[in-house]
C-alpha cells in the first residue's frame, strides 16, 4: 500500500489536522453510544506521544452548510474528554496563531465542518484555509472516505498526509480481504433488495470463489430461476438482472449459493407460526423469512473450505425471532473458524454489525467495519476519494 501511517511522520511540535468520525447517536443532550469516539483514541494518544497537537475535524448530522445549533459538536465534547482522559479545547473557528499558542499536550475539537458551505463542495478556498492551520494531515475517518469533501480530500492534497490508526486498521483489513486475499474467498451478501447491491454483486463475482446470497435478495434470484416465492419480498422486475449476475458468475468461476431450504410464515411478527420447506415449495400465501438448516449446513461447509470471508447483510429477517436462526448459526460458524485460526473474517454494514452482535459472533471476527457507505463502495470496487488522496 502506498499511503503513509503515523509511524512515517515526524509529529514533534507539529499541529496535526486529524479528520475523525464522531457522528455519534445523541438523545436528550447525551451521547448514547460512544463507540466511534473510543475507536479514535489510539490515534489521538499516538499523536500526543509523538509531541503533536491533534486538531480534530469532524462532521455531525447534515446541516447542509448552515449553522444549526443542535448539530454543534459541543455535544460530544464531554464524551470525548471522558474517553481520552483529559480536557479538550473546543473552538468554533480556529486560527493558526491561536493553535500555535496552545500548550504542548493540548487536544482541539473544531466546530462541525459541515456548518461551512464549502465543506461538501470540496471548495478549494476552504481546503486552503484548513491546510493553513496545520503542518500534517491525518485521516482517521474511513467511514467518510467515500466523500470528496474539503476535510477528507481537499486538505489531504495540500499537506503531508497519513492514515490514523483506525483508518490504517480498516485499510489493512480490506486489503487482506479483497486486495490480496488468501484463497478460497467467500462473500456473504444479504439484505432486502438486489437493486441496491447490483454493483456490489457485479464486482464480487469477479473477485471471490464463492458467493452466498441471502435475505430478500435471495428470493429475487429464486424467482428469476422460475421458482414460486409466494408472497415473499422479491423484486420480480429484476429477474433479467439476476440471471445476468448468475451467468457472469459462472463465466468468472464463482459459485453462487442460494437457499436449499426455506423457513416460511403467513405473518411477519415475532414468534409467528412457521415451517421449513424445500426452496421450491413455498406456498402461495406464505413469505420466505429465513433460510433453513440444510442451507446453513451448506454455508458452514463453504466456510470450512475457505480462507477469507467478507460479510455484508443478514441471511433472513434477523430482527425478529425465530427468523434470525440462519444468520446466527452461520455467523457462529464463521466466528469459530476464525477463532481456530482457519479463516480471516471481515464484515461491515449497519445491519451486518447488528446481526453479528446479536449472534454473539462479532468479537471473534477478524475485523468489523463500522463504515457503512464507505465499506459498501469499497466492496463495489470503487475508488474512495479520501483514501486516494492519501496515496497521492
Amino acid at each position: 500500500m502506498s499511503w503513509k501511517t503515523l509511524d512515517d511522520m515526524d509529529l514533534d511540535g507539529k499541529i496535526v489536522l486529524t479528520r475523525v468520525d464522531i457522528n455519534v447517536p445523541v438523545a436528550d443532550g447525551q451521547v448514547t453510544d460512544a463507540t466511534r469516539i473510543t475507536r479514535i483514541i489510539p490515534t489521538l494518544k499516538d499523536i500526543l506521544a509523538k509531541g503533536g497537537v491533534p486538531v480534530l475535524l469532524a462532521h455531525f448530522g447534515r446541516p447542509k452548510g448552515q449553522v444549526v445549533p443542535e448539530m454543534s459538536l459541543r455535544i460530544v465534547q464531554p464524551a470525548l474528554e471522558e474517553a481520552l482522559g483529559q480536557a479538550v479545547t473546543f473552538v468554533e473557528r480556529p486560527s493558526r496563531d491561536a493553535l500555535e499558542a496552545l500548550p504542548a499536550g493540548s487536544v482541539v475539537l473544531v466546530e462541525n465542518t459541515r456548518f461551512a458551505a464549502g465543506e461538501e463542495k470540496n471548495d478549494p478556498q476552504m481546503a486552503d484555509f484548513l491546510a493553513s492551520l496545520g503542518d500534517i494531515y491525518c485521516n482517521d475517518a474511513f467511514s467518510a472516505a467515500h466523500r470528496a469533501h474539503a476535510s477528507t480530500e481537499g486538505v489531504a492534497r495540500r499537506l503531508p498526509s497519513c492514515a490514523g490508526r483506525l483508518m490504517q486498521a480498516e485499510l489493512e483489513a480490506l486489503q487482506s480481504a479483497l486486495g490480496d486475499p488468501v484463497r478460497p474467498v467467500v462473500a456473504v451478501v444479504g439484505g432486502a433488495k438486489v437493486s441496491t447491491k447490483l454493483e456490489l454483486l457485479g464486482n464480487l463475482v469477479e473477485k471471490v470463489d464463492d458467493l452466498v446470497i441471502g435475505g430478500g435478495m435471495a428470493n429475487t434470484f429464486l424467482a428469476a430461476q422460475g421458482i414460486d416465492v409466494g408472497a415473499s419480498l422479491a423484486e420480480h422486475d429484476m429477474a433479467d438482472t439476476a440471471r445476468e449476475i448468475l451467468a457472469k458468475a459462472e463465466g468468472a468461476g464463482c459459485t453462487i449459493h442460494l437457499p436449499k431450504d426455506i423457513v416460511v410464515a403467513r405473518e411477519f411478527k415475532a414468534g409467528a407460526a412457521s415451517e421449513t420447506l424445500p426452496a421450491d415449495a413455498c406456498p402461495s400465501d406464505a413469505m420466505i423469512l429465513d433460510a433453513g438448516p440444510e442451507t446453513v449446513a451448506a454455508v458452514a461447509e463453504v466456510f470450512a473450505k475457505a480462507k477469507t470471508l467478507i460479510w455484508n447483510g443478514p441471511l433472513g429477517a434477523f430482527e425478529i425471532a425465530p427468523f434470525d436462526t440462519a444468520t446466527n448459526a452461520a455467523a457462529l460458524a464463521a466466528a469459530e473458524a476464525t477463532a481456530a485460526g482457519n479463516l480471516v473474517t471481515v464484515a461491515g454494514g449497519g445491519d451486518t454489525v447488528a446481526a453479528l452482535n446479536q449472534a454473539g459472533a462479532a468479537e471473534k471476527f477478524t475485523y468489523i467495519s463500522t463504515a457503512g457507505g464507505a465499506f459498501l463502495e469499497w466492496m463495489e470496487g470503487k475508488t474512495l476519494p479520501g483514501v486516494a488522496a492519501l496515496e497521492g
